[in-house]
């Protein structure tokens, strides 16, 4: 079973960058699609980003495109999520996320415990 924790988490202001990592443990992480999800309070959790197993494949959201970056080193047994221009909304708690196989059906089976981002206005 595959274990995720997520770290930099934090307290920006408006425009301001923060990286995003998680670390997976207990399986063969090139195998693994990985994602990142984002509760915000009162609101239901949405999807992030997400990179197939070689990296080579990434999705957005259409509200972080162009903005956050989602990366992976299979050697790290990381995934990292570069957030730069923070806005606000993007006020969070962000989840790191693992589902065996492909990113093409939106089911992750582990999930870390999140992390709590904060951008001031």
């Amino acid at each position: 079973q595959v274990q995720l924790v997520e770290s930099g988490g934090g307290l920006v202001q408006t425009g301001g960058s923060l990286r995003l990592s998680c670390g997976a443990s207990r399986g063969t992480f090139i195998n693994y699609c990985m994602g990142w999800f984002r509760q915000a309070p009162g609101k239901e959790r949405e999807f992030v980003a997400s990179i197939i197993g070689t990296g080579g494949t990434t999705a957005y959201a259409d509200s972080v495109k162009g903005r956050f970056t989602i990366s992976r080193d299979n050697a790290k047994n990381t995934v990292n999520l570069q957030m730069n221009s923070l806005k606000p909304e993007d006020t969070a708690v962000y989840y790191c996320a693992a589902r065996y196989g492909s990113c093409r059906t939106p089911e992750y089976n582990y999930w870390g415990q999140g992390t709590q981002v904060t951008v001031s206005s």
